[in-house]
């Protein structure tokens, strides 16, 4: 071990990219004074929902039920020199649907068909990366090189002439909050990637994706040779 000694290194690369998908859960509800007229009430929005989704272009396989509720309605009553006491005014039916879309530059308009048709609540928009394997692909190879790159330096430092690489660990992250990596004394070695194409135009609105990051960190174990 003394004459062929190890380094190992840790390398994270970082890749960001304007989401091309976004999935938001949308619901609808209703009260009656019985189970039954509230529920018929419930379907009818949600009825009335699902046809404006589809219409909008969301596919089938995009739109999933999340969950269906039906809960008592009751009305707080004060009693004057009293506890107070519920009163059981009706019933509360609802119903939640998730959908998912890629046509990012018109959630705005989809935003407004949705909540025109009905919806009572939406949640979202969740902002993701369809296929991230071309990302990850680019990523480990920059990783790759980086750290070949940074084995080589403290092989040249010591005395040796190349390394060999004998073992790789990976671990990938996808997220859209930024990372800041430090301590690397090793330029890179490829010219930074062109800027990014133009975004589309987008309707005018209150949705603004940003971008997410796709990162590969790799754990690098090398052996110095002469």
């Amino acid at each position: 071990m003394a004459s062929t000694p190890l380094v190992r290194v840790n390398i994270t690369e970082a890749l960001r990219t304007p989401p091309d998908e976004a999935s938001m859960t949308v619901g609808t509800q209703a009260k009656a004074p019985t189970a039954t007229a509230a529920v018929a009430a419930n379907k009818a929005k949600t009825e009335n929902l699902l046809a404006s989704i589809r219409a909008a272009g969301i596919r089938e396989r995009d739109i999933q039920t999340q969950g269906i509720q039906l809960q008592p309605d009751y009305r707080w009553d004060n009693v004057p020199g009293g506890p107070g006491r519920q009163t059981l005014i009706g019933y509360i039916a609802s119903n939640s649907v998730q959908i998912k879309t890629r046509d990012i530059e018109k959630l705005t308009s989809l935003l407004d068909a949705l909540t025109t048709a009905g919806a009572d609540s939406v949640y979202g928009p969740n902002f993701g990366i369809s296929d991230p394997s071309p990302l990850r692909r680019e990523a480990r190879i920059r990783a790759m090189a980086r750290g070949k790159a940074e084995a080589s330096e403290y092989a040249r430092n010591n005395g040796f002439t190349s390394v060999r690489l004998l073992s790789v660990e990976e671990g990938t992250s996808y997220r859209g909050a930024d990372v800041i990596v430090t301590g690397s004394r090793i330029a890179p070695v490829a010219a930074p990637p062109p800027p990014p194409p133009p975004a589309p135009e987008r309707d005018s609105g209150i949705v603004a994706p940003g971008q997410l990051e796709t990162s590969v960190s790799l754990n690098l174990l090398y052996r110095m040779e002469r």
